[in-house]
């Protein structure tokens, strides 16, 4: 795996495949993405493993729930609230203003997001397994481009 996990140049946003919030961000964002810049891949798939690994990003423990969104732009590892913020940022149109929200120290815009983070569950839900995506969207899926031979 090359040091820049970048699918054919693109960012990759890694999520949590069986949260509910989860789910609906990544639906939120390709909804917006109209130029499908942002491809996805699931925390808990090979793929997301392997990327991890490969940037030397610690995977979650056996039985332990993903802590954290990830992005991968530009050659960088983005984690948590800057993952979120940049995500949004790139979606054009107004999302770049909450790219201001960056100069908000990150200790206390991750204290938020882990409070999220840690009742996600709990408030939002999750499946068994990670959500299969409409086929109009599958080619945006790192997981699922990998399967076709």
């Amino acid at each position: 795996m090359p040091a820049d996990p970048g699918f054919e140049g693109r960012p990759i946003v890694l999520f949590d495949g069986v949260c509910n919030l989860c789910a609906g961000a990544v639906r939120f964002i390709i909804r917006r993405d109209r130029s499908g810049r942002f491809r996805f891949a699931s925390l808990q798939s090979d793929v997301g493993r392997r990327i991890l690994a490969a940037t030397q990003v610690d995977p979650p423990g056996p039985g332990e729930p993903p802590r954290s969104l990830v992005l991968f732009a530009g050659g960088k590892v983005y984690r948590s609230s800057t993952a979120a913020l940049l995500i949004l940022a790139g979606l054009g149109r107004a999302w770049p203003f909450v790219a201001t929200l960056l100069v908000i120290p990150s200790p206390l815009r991750n204290f938020v997001y882990r409070f999220v983070a840690r009742n996600r569950y709990r408030w939002f839900g999750k499946e068994t397994a990670c959500e299969l995506p409409r086929s109009e969207e599958g080619w945006r899926f790192i997981d699922n481009l990998r399967r076709v031979p």
